[in-house]
């Protein structure tokens, strides 16, 4: 993949795969298979992606997205505790049923960016925790599937944390990278 080629939505899902790639090896090297690239070529991906988000006086965040997304599929604003944001959805081919969500607010500013489920898709039923399998829900479906949750600090920017209580169980952690399940601690 050359420095100069256009960095498109297949590049950006290689970048969240190799975020992926710390918790879950297996699942990022058979989706990396089934996008038809080599490992390389996600390094290559993620190498640069690094560089675009750490030029000085670089794209802003949302600018970025859209140049490397395109236009969403949809936008929708919302009313988050005192914030007011535009929710931005872009579907990934990789992950038919997910959208690459980004909140931000009228002036670009992103508050948050990962991985939701689409609008209309179903999600899994959550019960217990042998219903937790890795990328099989984000960080939202948890929250609502065991209240009460308790969010705890991350590894790195695109990695949540959430304590929670099964039932019948004693408190478990799930952790998510870019919004979707990696694993259970």
């Amino acid at each position: 993949m050359s420095t100069g080629a256009p960095f498109g939505p297949l590049d950006f899902q290689l970048v969240l795969l190799r975020r992926m790639a710390d918790h879950q090896p297996d699942l990022v090297d058979d989706a990396r298979r089934t996008l038809g690239v080599p490992q390389a070529r996600m390094r290559e991906a993620n190498r640069r992606w690094q560089a675009m988000i750490r030029v000085p006086r670089g794209r802003g965040a949302l600018t970025r997205y859209r140049s490397v997304l395109g236009e969403p599929e949809s936008v929708e604003h919302r009313r988050i505790g005192d914030l007011e944001c535009d929710a931005l959805l872009w579907p990934l081919p990789l992950w038919p049923d997910l959208r690459f969500e980004v909140l931000a607010t009228d002036k670009g500013a992103v508050w948050n960016e990962w991985l939701v489920r689409a609008p209309g898709a179903a999600g899994p039923e959550l019960r217990r925790t042998a219903d937790l399998t890795p990328w099989s829900c984000t960080v939202d479906e948890v929250a609502r599937a065991f209240t009460p949750v308790r969010p705890l600090e991350g590894s790195a920017p695109t990695r949540w944390r959430l304590a929670f209580t099964p039932p019948g169980e004693g408190e478990r952690i799930a952790e998510f990278t870019w919004g979707l399940l990696q694993r259970l601690i």
